[in-house]
């Protein structure tokens, strides 16, 4: 993988990521990031998480499959736009559909995806997901937009017959509709143009593992009280061992903030946003 090149002071994205196994015997998540710096990146970066499945542990080949290789094609060229975003999922489908015919273990891995591009000097942000791994964007403390699940029960919500408020504890919340795995008829969800960045910005790629025990809410609040991006990811984690039960499912996520929530433009903090639409042209 080729080393990210230096750049010059200024605006800069701050990140924290966690990744736990939680109540089961093995982690299927996987996470990473890439890009220039360790506590201020000025330049491209590339985030990605995924939640494995397929039994007989190839759950995490797929997960870090998938993103291994999002990671090494976003450093061979490193764009941040929804073609680029798209170009990344469909390589990391493709990564795992090959890895399907290698023994088999790996005959029915799937995984989930989602990515996040942004540059800091261009102020400018991209994204895109497969499956129920999420990603939330929120604005001056308050939740902005977040993915869809390509789940059986959000198909069902979109066709009126299920209700939002009960989907985190329905036993079909977690039958994906889509994810990583499939050589026809793959789905993925790009936003339709870029996210124009503004201080305070902040985002939240995570598992089911992660979300299903957080209400909109709780993110909310623990962001508007966190010190940073690291402070925040920790609270959130310590909001889910609280509730956490036997056989809590693995859980991760990344944090990424653009400046701090105190930068957020006068007239913009608390304010309520539509949602940014998604679509499934290249």
């Amino acid at each position: 993988m080729k080393q990210p090149a230096a750049e010059p002071a200024g605006a800069s994205l701050a990140i924290a990521m966690a990744s736990r196994r939680g109540g089961r015997d093995r982690n299927e998540d996987a996470c990473g990031h890439w890009g220039w710096g360790k506590s201020a990146i000025t330049g491209p970066v590339c985030c990605v998480l995924a939640d494995g499945a397929g039994g007989h542990g190839a759950g995490d080949v797929a997960s870090q499959v998938a993103v291994s290789t999002v990671l090494h094609a976003f450093a061979e060229r490193p764009a941040c736009d929804p073609r680029r975003a798209r170009e990344l999922i469909d390589l990391a489908n493709q990564a795992v559909v090959a890895g399907q015919s290698t023994s088999e273990a790996t005959r029915d891995m799937r995984s989930t995806l989602v990515v996040w591009l942004g540059d800091a000097a261009q102020a400018s942000a991209a994204w895109g997901h497969s499956g129920d791994s999420r990603l939330y964007c929120f604005r001056g403390g308050r939740l902005l937009t977040r993915t869809r699940d390509h789940s059986l029960y959000q198909a069902m919500i979109d066709a009126g017959l299920a209700e939002v408020g009960n989907l985190r504890g329905h036993p079909q919340r977690n039958i994906l509709t889509a994810c990583l795995g499939s050589s026809e008829q793959f789905e993925a969800d790009v936003v339709a143009a870029n996210h124009e960045l503004l201080p305070g910005d902040a985002f939240l790629l995570c598992s089911d593992g992660f979300w299903e025990p957080l209400e909109d809410g709780m993110m909310e609040a623990a962001l508007q009280e966190a010190a940073d991006v690291q402070s925040w990811i920790d609270a959130l984690e310590q909001s889910i061992a609280r509730v956490a039960r036997a056989g809590q499912d693995n859980y991760s996520a990344i944090g990424v903030w653009y400046g701090s929530l105190k930068e957020t433009p006068p007239g913009l903090v608390g304010r309520q946003y539509s949602s940014i639409s998604n679509s499934t042209e290249p």
